[in-house]
């Protein structure tokens, strides 16, 4: 029997995003996907209604009989506590879950005996390359970035030549070369800007000055596993800084995306750093969500230290919500293809070893080990 598949509308705050798009809405209708949809769920990514009709979904206004008709129930943030609860027991949800950010949500899952899996855990193989989200929503992110900083910046980013005479181009500097931080250099050269780069990883030079940039050299290799940077030494971390400190007083505008998984981020850009930066430079935080790699940010605010602008953004693919979440649906289309046949009915067991990665909770327990710990510690 085919499944039944829902798409709630995201109730968090800011959050402008949708699970799915009409488009793959349309595909798992073909494969035999019974689809429910809830009123408005895609409006604030202009995604109407009609669109979702049109595909062949079912526009359903009660949220709680929606949830309570769901075999499998596809998010963008993780489900409320209200909405677990609607929830029947059995049924899976898939969506970001930031476990570690939202255990009261992950314990409610767990005692209504929901299988859910946490996207952000999908392990970062070839195969999956075409399901990873913290990708495609980092590439959304790192280009509102560039933009942000073009706004906040009090001059042209690129050189002109006018009859007032030659305006000389502004400065970027980019800390952290993952997806993110590619995309905000290649955005920032493409409005005009000269730009720089930083990252502990050496295996990233080679991708920033394929976009036209220059990397900033220290001669550190932080790799890491998993494609991420491992944490650096104390001395290491000193050699780092006295680097970062003339870069980052030179440049007109900052934008940094150093994150290490299931940490803290780390603190790249000191106060004291943040002093010697000229009056109306700017910081862009893509970190801040998890603490800042900048000491005076500030999650979800904008503040001015010195006549420097730091802004602390917490969703930047929710402001460019039509092609976010057009990526992410197509994220989801992918990791569907593991969890439904061809007839779109469920799979079991889970035995795919990108399905076992990602599974957070299941049959009364929590299996991702680090967030049991977490709620054990909780306790």
């Amino acid at each position: 029997m085919a499944v039944r598949l829902v798409v709630p509308k995201e109730v968090a705050p800011g959050e402008t995003r949708v699970a799915l798009v009409p488009e793959v809405v349309q595909h798992l209708v073909k494969s035999g996907v019974s689809v429910g949809v809830e009123t408005g769920a895609g409006v604030s990514a202009r995604y109407p209604d009609s669109l979702y009709e049109g595909a062949g979904a079912e526009i359903v206004r009660d949220k709680t009989k929606l949830l309570a008709s769901a075999q499998l129930v596809l998010k963008v943030q993780p489900p409320t506590v209200e909405e677990a609860g609607a929830m029947a027991e059995g049924t899976i949800v898939v969506g970001l879950m930031n476990a570690s950010r939202n255990l009261d949500r992950v314990a409610k899952m767990r005692d209504g005996k929901l299988t859910s899996f946490a996207l952000e855990l999908i392990p970062r193989i070839t195969r999956a390359q075409s399901m990873d989200v913290l990708s495609s929503q980092a590439t959304v992110a790192g280009y509102r970035a560039a933009l942000a900083g073009a706004e906040l910046c009090p001059k042209f980013l690129p050189m002109l030549t006018t009859a007032a005479g030659t305006i000389r181009p502004s400065k970027v500097l980019v800390l952290g070369a993952g997806v993110a931080g590619l995309m905000a250099i290649a955005t920032s050269k493409r409005l005009g800007a000269l730009v720089e780069a930083y990252d502990v990883r050496r295996a990233a030079g080679e991708q920033v000055r394929s976009l036209g940039a220059k990397f900033l050299e220290l001669q550190i290799n932080a790799e890491g596993s998993g494609g991420y940077a491992r944490e650096l030494t104390d001395a290491e971390k000193q050699q780092e800084q006295e680097m970062l400190a003339k870069a980052v007083g030179d440049a007109d505008v900052v934008i940094t995306t150093a994150n290490i998984p299931g940490r803290r981020a780390p603190l790249l850009v000191r106060q004291e750093m943040v002093g010697r930066m000229r009056t109306g430079a700017v910081i862009v935080d893509l970190a801040a969500e998890t603490g800042g790699n900048c000491e005076l940010t500030k999650p979800g605010e904008l503040v001015d230290s010195g006549g420097v602008r730091i802004l602390g953004p917490l969703n930047l693919p929710g402001e460019i919500p039509f092609h976010a979440s057009l990526m992410y649906s197509k994220n989801l289309e992918s990791f569907l293809s593991l969890l439904l046949d061809k007839s779109g009915a469920l799979v079991t067991p889970f035995a795919d070893e990108i399905l076992v990665a990602s599974l957070l909770t299941s049959n009364g327990a929590v299996v991702h080990a680090p967030t049991a710990a977490l709620l054990a510690g909780a306790k």
